[in-house]
């Protein structure tokens, strides 16, 4: 459906703002509170009901809220003191003001949700020493492991308005296969040691039980620590491999000094009390943002493991080395880096495109460790991941 208002346009199709004829670039979950609103354009939409829609009803924060409403407002050319689009009504909620023309798109368009109906159901399979794993399985197409990153949690993934987003254009091409690592997430917490070698024949086995024989794996971060075990051991399974924000040697590999331990104490201090630790430890990975997308990820991140599993998982991370990994793995790779990545730097990627044989190397003129949703350079990464995917 497509609302045409005072000089703008939003598309609920193509997910698009344009005013004045002019594309606008909106964050996910402002695009998603312009739709609700204009869903409910006949009455007012209450607070409760902008947080189930927008934060899926998660804890959130009024300033928040208010700087949600406030990006909403600037979006449409609208401000909180005239008020012609977006009005507050006072203790009551938020109504759309400004006089509408729907134009449905196709016959079969519907004024539907930001994200597609699709449910995700949740199933499980287990490790050669009997601890459970969750996965799940969404979209059609040719078969995609999103290795993703190790903290992840299946549930609070797929209701982040951030990482959605990525999910629904996968599955929009390929049958997207996600999963929670041993001591994460929706799997078994319980976890002895974190070895990335466990780890890579763990999900060949959860592969295994989704019914995937060969098939593609992306990763972001320390997930390429898994990606390139999988790529090297399992040339038969593995077509083709994206990393994104990958790297080689761990920080302290890299240099002869201990790097400082800013995020083990942020980590250790404040893990569990407030997203404010979650999203400062995220903040260096992210300098450009957008915040909003920042703090989405840090509420969900907390979800994913205790402070002591995160820790752990930090040490490995920092202490790991690929270098001889990276001749065995055979399959084509795409590998994507932010050229002012402050975290691992673009020396980094190189070191992985000089030793992947078929492999290579584009470079994003930003500086977040991996493109978010809301960010310039996110759209020509997802363009590219998916041309690349799309070669075999």
């Amino acid at each position: 459906m497509r609302y045409a208002f005072a000089d703008c346009l939003l598309d609920t199709g193509t997910l698009s703002l344009s005013r004045a004829g002019q594309e606008v670039a909106v964050e996910p979950q402002v695009f998603d509170l312009l739709c609700l609103l204009l869903h409910h354009a006949d009455r007012v939409v209450t607070r409760d009901e902008i947080i189930a829609e927008v934060w899926g009803g998660r804890i959130v924060s009024d300033s928040a809220i208010s700087a949600r409403i406030a990006a909403a407002r600037k979006a449409v050319g609208d401000d909180g003191k005239h008020q012609a689009v977006i009005r507050t009504v006072a203790r009551r909620g938020l109504q759309w003001v400004a006089p509408l023309v729907l134009e449905a798109t196709s016959a079969a368009a519907d004024p539907a949700p930001p994200f597609p109906p699709e449910e995700q159901r949740i199933r499980y399979t287990l490790t050669a020493n009997g601890q459970s794993i969750a996965y799940a399985v969404t979209g059609t197409g040719s078969p995609l492991f999103h290795l993703g990153h190790p903290n992840s949690h299946l549930e609070g993934d797929w209701r982040s308005p951030t990482e959605r987003t990525g999910f629904d254009r996968f599955s929009a091409h390929h049958r997207l296969l996600r999963y929670d690592a041993v001591g994460f997430g929706m799997s078994d917490r319980r976890l002895d040691t974190i070895d990335f070698d466990v780890y890579a024949e763990d999900a060949l086995r959860v592969a295994d039980a989704a019914g995937f024989d060969r098939f593609a794996i992306s990763s972001e971060s320390g997930g390429v620590h898994i990606a390139l075990r999988m790529a090297a051991r399992y040339p038969d399974r593995i077509a083709r491999a994206v990393i994104a924000g990958g790297y080689v040697e761990g920080r302290n590999q890299r240099s002869a000094q201990t790097p400082p331990q800013t995020f083990h104490h942020l980590i250790a201090e404040g893990w569990e009390t407030a997203d404010v630790f979650s999203a400062a430890f995220l903040l260096p990975y992210f300098p450009e943002g957008p915040l909003e997308a920042v703090q989405d990820l840090a509420a969900n991140v907390r979800l994913s493991a205790s402070s002591e599993t995160m820790v752990r998982l930090r040490d490995a991370l920092d202490s790991i080395s690929n270098l001889a990994l990276l001749p065995q793995v055979r399959c084509p790779t795409l590998i994507v880096h932010a050229r002012h990545d402050s975290v691992h730097p673009l020396t980094e990627a190189m070191k992985l495109a000089s030793g992947i044989p078929d492999s290579e190397l584009l470079v994003l003129e930003s500086a977040n460790h991996c493109p978010l949703p809301g960010n310039p350079h996110y759209d020509r990464y997802m363009t590219s991941v998916l041309a690349f995917l799309a070669q075999g």
